[in-house]
């Protein structure tokens, strides 16, 4: 007998259809997997035989062929287990075809029937939602599954026993309620970080517009405290957003939890990542950390200790905001839309830019130093900021700045407003100044008469590229949007190029 269920294989964060047909033939019992399946799935017939005979149902001595369609597509991953085993069951008349019909159908078995976590269950659950299906999943991928639609039917199971007693009618499977993790309270706040006025003030730009940021300093000047109080004054993140940070998420295997985290992603890889590690990869690609942190932030400590062709790599996903994995036979895009902040020391000894300071490397310490950073790369950074050491008088202080929710309302206004106006152009995928597209970008930015002709200056004494240039008039937007105001005057303007005239990169 012939029978067909659906699930799903993954094309980066994709769900794409795949048939699962399942065919008793005569001839000598044998089971076999045919449609390009890799080593998990080619191992699910041993998981599939032990988890059927648990529950007495032994397969029938016949020989069985399993055909995972489309065949040229690439299937992976062991969430292939249970709607195997449900075809099987359909193939032998122990389950009508009719009640797996209206289902995609992901989950790992244990031997003993029980249906395990998988990765992927919100892109899976999405890509049903899609095909005007519901989804049968593991009872732990059932909260993060719900997300997808409050319309769709969802039925999640820790064994396989109540799923057949389900269709059955003997015991009914509530569908189950999206969630978010809890977030703990009390997190790092500006308000712990002492002096370091100018930089908290970049800190706050960067977050407004979604600019990229490198800090420069010596050693403990606050560099690394101050970028990982940067998510405690970002918004939180929109509906959208959300979803598109938990699909990445969820193929990475991050939401064990069931439930999506609600804060906006915070990666700090160390500066020993490799490319597939930073940009992702491997044999089957996997999202790297430049996409775990899409919304979000990746941080870059002792940035000029990274590989100079990893730190390459980012220069590309910087501009499009996703990465494109190519392999002979098959090309995975992850999305990959963040804010860079990146932090070093202005030599190898770290104290180039104290005063006086002899370094006993020689004369030219910081020049090697930072030549491990192509120019372009640094060009893609909006603002370069110093950090100077923290001052004794600064330390024994004990007056208090601003809180981060203080300086997180002045934010969220900004970006709001960037919001609103992109939304009245029709640019619903762009949220930040950052993201602009430069066709527009003249179109949106009112500069003053006295702010073009101090930009016009500016370019033509430090020989500004044109990324510098029109990086630059982001950065200038930013801070008009900041004080609320439509037109970006001289002070917006003179603050923005200051922000970028530093000695660490080009102009």
């Amino acid at each position: 007998m012939f029978a067909r269920v659906t699930t799903v294989a993954f094309s980066g964060i994709e769900a794409r259809k795949v048939d699962v047909q399942v065919q008793l033939g005569s001839g000598l019992p044998a089971f076999n997997i045919v449609g390009l399946p890799d080593k998990t799935v080619a191992e699910s017939r041993e998981r599939v035989r032990s988890a059927l005979n648990t529950i007495g149902l032994g397969l029938p001595p016949k020989r069985i062929t399993v055909n995972l369609a489309p065949a040229d597509l690439p299937k992976e991953g062991s969430h292939f287990d249970l709607p195997i085993a449900l075809g099987l069951m359909v193939s032998a008349e122990a389950i009508s075809p009719n009640l797996l019909e209206p289902y995609c159908i992901i989950g790992e078995l244990s031997l003993d029937g029980a249906v395990r976590h998988v990765d992927g269950a919100l892109p899976a659950a999405i890509g049903a939602n899609a095909m005007n299906k519901g989804l049968i999943c593991p009872e732990s991928c059932g909260k993060e599954a719900a997300w997808a639609s409050p319309d769709m039917d969802i039925l999640a199971v820790d064994h396989i026993l109540p799923l057949i007693n389900h269709f059955r009618g003997s015991q009914l499977l509530s569908r189950p309620e999206p969630e978010l993790s809890p977030v703990e309270s009390g997190g790092p706040d500006l308000i712990e970080v002492k002096g370091q006025e100018s930089a908290k003030r970049a800190l706050e730009i960067a977050a407004a517009g979604g600019h990229n940021l490198l800090l420069v300093g010596p050693p403990g000047s606050g560099k690394s405290m101050l970028a990982s109080r940067l998510p405690s004054i970002l918004p939180a993140l929109e509906p959208d957003e959300l979803l598109d940070v938990s699909m990445v998420q969820s193929m990475a295997g991050e939401l064990k939890s069931g439930g999506l985290d609600p804060r906006r992603p915070f990666r700090a890889p160390h500066h020993s990542a490799t490319m597939a590690a930073l940009v992702g990869g491997g044999t089957k690609p996997k999202p790297g950390e430049i996409s775990l942190a899409h919304h979000g932030v990746l941080f870059l400590d002792e940035l000029p200790e990274f590989s100079p062709q990893v730190l390459d790599a980012l220069r590309q996903p910087l501009e499009t905001g996703e990465v494109a994995i190519v392999r002979a036979n098959h090309r995975v895009v992850y999305p990959a839309r963040i804010q860079l902040v990146a932090a070093m020391n202005p030599c190898k000894c770290g104290n180039a830019l104290e005063p006086g300071y002899q370094c006993r490397l020689g004369r030219n310490c910081g020049e090697r130093y930072v030549s491990r950073i192509s120019g372009p790369f640094l060009d893609r950074i909006d603002l370069h900021i110093e950090v100077p050491a923290v001052k004794l008088s600064d330390l024994l202080n004990h007056s208090s700045g601003e809180p981060s929710d203080t300086v997180r309302a002045r934010v969220s206004r900004a970006r709001r407003r960037q919001r609103n106006r992109f939304s009245e152009l029709g640019l619903s995928m762009t949220t930040t100044n950052a993201t602009c597209p430069v066709q527009r970008l003249e179109e949106l930015s009112v500069l003053s008469k006295e702010g073009r002709s101090l930009l016009m200056r500016a370019a033509k004494v430090t020989d500004m590229s044109a990324r510098g240039y029109h990086r630059t008039i982001r950065v200038a937007l930013t801070l008009a949007d900041l004080d609320g105001e439509a037109e970006i005057s001289e002070a917006h303007m003179a603050e923005s190029l200051s922000l970028r005239s530093k000695k660490v990169g080009p102009a």
